[in-house]
């Protein structure tokens, strides 16, 4: 059986995770055809993301005219189905944020990915992240669309449950994955009782290069690193001031801070504001062997965020032997311990962030490295995509058997 990977915008470079899924699964003999609703939103820089986007196909590149075209064939060909997809749509529009216009055009999407689901005769969808993409699946399934499921990585879909209608997504589902046990219960929390056999855990895997590596020493350096996009779910405007207070305090250092977004100029102004440009360096998006390097220089990963799902950097960091400084929310502490892996402070506290960090600056370098040891123990346990992936392996290979 072929499983379809459908996703809003694939390859990515905040979706490396899901190329590494696809590739353990595919070592396990499962068949991917990919498929993303729309084109990646940045210039690839990996090569491995470059490669993934060669074999892609882009639902929306196809045009407007086309996929209305596909729509209107749908809709006379299977007139009830089609009606029954229409209703669901004008629900799910009137209480979107996005509204009745774009949930039409999920719908055309949906007609589309049918017709191209029965081409490369999928048997099943898998999608990632409950949000147009689960719309896209499950309207799909309801013109006659093979079973899908989907993962869930949160905040956005924990914060918005009703506008996105993850209710009836997950009732419609073969089976809906979180990936973290607070997910997991966020999901129970969505669903009736009777649903929760259908939720999975399925974590997220860490590049094999990760898993393999040997850990570099941490040696003496100052440096303090923050991979992310530039968002305010990821705090760090308070990671700023934070670097002014410890820099006061006589504290030096350096703060890179890997990654780009919305928020570039707001940082960077905060940046000028303190005087730090000596102290804090933005790189932009970088690519996955950048990103590498930038932990592997670091004395520790802080991500001081205020809304997260697990994030995969936080896995990545420990990989290599970096502790990390973050917050207690969401799935992080299932994974970073406090005095057993890194720090954990409370959400949006700044005073919080500067003893943590002054911490990390003023521990013996045996001390973190230790901390690093027992952060990647608890990473290549769980966080192998060799390992994490086997409970959609089972599903996917149970579906296989009812077919």
């Amino acid at each position: 059986m072929k499983v379809a990977y459908l996703t809003n915008q694939y390859p990515s470079v905040s979706h490396t995770f899901i190329r590494r899924e696809i590739a353990a699964l595919e070592d396990k003999g499962i068949e991917i055809v990919r498929f993303s609703i729309r084109p990646p939103p940045t210039r690839l820089l990996d090569p491995e993301d470059i490669a993934e986007q060669s074999r892609t196909t882009v639902l929306l590149a196809r045009g407007i005219p086309r996929l209305a075209l596909t729509a209107a064939w749908t809709a006379v060909r299977h007139p009830l189905r089609f009606a029954k997809a229409l209703a669901m749509t004008v629900r799910m529009g009137l209480r979107s944020e996005r509204g009745l216009l774009r949930n039409l055009a999920y719908l055309m999407t949906a007609c589309t990915a049918l017709l191209l689901f029965r081409q490369e005769q999928c048997g099943h969808v898998h999608v990632h992240f409950g949000t147009n993409p689960a719309a896209v699946a499950m309207l799909c399934r309801m013109l006659g669309g093979p079973p899908y499921s989907f993962t869930v990585h949160g905040p956005e879909e924990f914060d918005r449950p009703w506008p996105l209608s993850l209710t009836e997504k997950i009732e419609a589902s073969s089976f809906v994955a979180g990936v973290s046990s607070f997910g997991r219960s966020q999901l129970y929390r969505q669903c009736g009782h009777e649903h929760w056999q259908k939720v999975e855990i399925v974590r997220c895997g860490v590049d094999r290069s990760y898993v393999d590596t040997e850990v570099t020493p941490i040696g003496e350096t100052r440096r303090l690193v923050c991979v992310g996009r530039l968002c305010e779910q990821k705090g760090q405007l308070l990671l700023i001031q934070a670097a002014a207070k410890l820099r006061d305090f006589g504290e030096s250092f350096e703060l890179i801070l890997v990654g780009d977004g919305d928020m570039r100029s707001e940082v960077e102004s905060l940046i000028e504001r303190h005087g730090l440009r000596e102290m804090v360096t933005i790189t932009g998006w970088a690519s996955g062997e950048d990103v590498r390097n930038h932990l592997v220089g670091a004395r520790a990963m802080v991500l001081p965020s205020f809304a997260e799902g697990l994030p995969v950097v936080i896995m990545e960091a420990l990989a290599l032997g970096r502790p990390v400084v973050s917050t207690y929310i969401a799935g992080i502490p299932e994974l970073v311990v406090p005095g057993e892996s890194g720090w954990l402070i409370p959400a949006g506290s700044v005073d919080a962030l500067v003893e943590a960090m002054r911490e990390v600056l003023q521990a013996p370098t045996a001390r973190l490295e230790e901390l690093g040891r027992e952060g990647r123990r608890r990473v290549l346990a769980a966080h192998d995509a060799s390992i994490s992936t086997k409970p959609l392996f089972d599903r996917f290979s149970q579906g296989q058997q009812r077919v």
